[in-house]
């Protein structure tokens, strides 16, 4: 058993790497990108479907992220909501638009997209919407998995974006065993780490930008009821 486990933390330990190395310009661009909102005063939505709901979750009110995320989602897509009802709300045309037009997407704002795939019409039409009002749009997402997908939308997530962080997932998410892969999907770290390289890298650029802080750490409630009366205005589920 521990060299199972030395050799999947291998696999883990190589993905990380590269994305890091795939990532060196794109997450300095996507930190750029976030940057502009919060000196701009505008908001940074987050979108992602299925378990790219993982992604939006990592980036909204979470010890360490940043104040004006605001959570784009919709009940249908949650998988505890009706696992297969959440597939095929991803698939169903017009949803992501119905979400991004509630939302009220503007010009200013940033979108960030979570989708391995990026070719389901949910993610795709939320990436849209945001190009068409004028908002910077960055897709997290798989250029490999993307390109061995069917475009159900006949558009990619990708050709969408102004940035692209790849997460250099496999087709199909999972690696383990090696041989014959059907376990151990990687697209949750790997969002995960796309993520926060561009929170460090956004820190790096500006290192006054406000982040929560942890609930479970001693005296973070004054601080955090500031950032809740400052932004509970434009990012209503705070």
């Amino acid at each position: 058993m521990p060299d199972v486990v030395t050799a999947y933390g291998d696999v883990v330990g190589r993905q990380v790497a590269a994305v890091v190395e795939a990532n060196a310009a794109a997450v300095r661009a996507a930190a750029e990108v976030v940057v502009e909102v919060a000196r701009a005063g505008r908001v940074l939505h987050a979108a992602g479907a299925g378990h790219s709901l993982a992604g939006v979750l990592e980036m909204f009110f979470r010890a360490g992220g940043l104040p004006f995320v605001n959570p784009l989602w919709h009940p249908d897509v949650l998988p505890l909501n009706g696992a297969a009802r959440s597939t095929e709300a991803e698939r169903r045309p017009g949803l992501g638009t119905q979400v991004a037009r509630d939302a009220g997407l503007r010009a200013g704002d940033g979108v960030v997209v979570f989708s391995t795939s990026g070719v389901n019409p949910y993610p795709v039409e939320i990436a849209a919407a945001g190009q068409e009002a004028g908002a910077r749009v960055v897709a997290v997402t798989s250029r490999a998995a993307s390109a061995a997908a069917p475009p159900r939308d006949g558009r990619r997530l990708a050709d969408l974006a102004d940035v692209v962080l790849d997460t250099c997932v496999p087709p199909g998410d999972v690696v383990w065993p090696p041989d014959e892969p059907r376990s151990a999907p990687l697209s949750t770290l790997a969002n995960a780490l796309c993520w926060n390289l561009t929170l460090v890298a956004a820190l790096e650029i500006a290192p006054d930008l406000p982040t929560w802080r942890s609930a479970n750490t001693t005296a973070p409630a004054e601080h955090n009821a500031r950032l809740r009366e400052q932004y509970r205005a434009v990012i209503p589920p705070i």
